[in-house]
């Protein structure tokens, strides 16, 4: 997992066995550096709140860690929200993403 720019837009690029993925590198939640996070699969924790995204398709798995009153406030000020993903592909060895 790496952090690249392109086109003045910081993008998480990750090998998952042979899948290619690149979306924001912030969580949508705070702006955590995604980058610092922990990736199980094609699932990435944000180091900062713990909410869980999919890269595939840049789905929520979770929206917050825990299940206190801090996590239901924190979900009601600010709704989940999916992360952006790119298209990427490999031409000549090089990595392509379109955003």
């Amino acid at each position: 997992m790496k952090e690249v720019m392109a086109n003045d837009h910081e993008i998480l690029l990750a090998r998952v066995g042979d899948s290619l993925y690149a979306v924001d590198s912030r969580c949508p939640h705070m702006g955590g550096k995604l980058t610092e996070g922990r990736l199980e699969g094609t699932i990435i924790t944000c180091p900062r709140h713990g909410s869980r995204f999919d890269l595939a398709d840049g789905s929520v798995v979770r929206w917050l860690q825990g299940s206190g009153l801090l996590s239901r406030i924190g979900t009601t000020l600010k709704s989940p929200r999916p992360l952006k993903t790119y298209n990427v592909k490999v031409e000549g060895g090089e990595i392509l993403v379109e955003v």
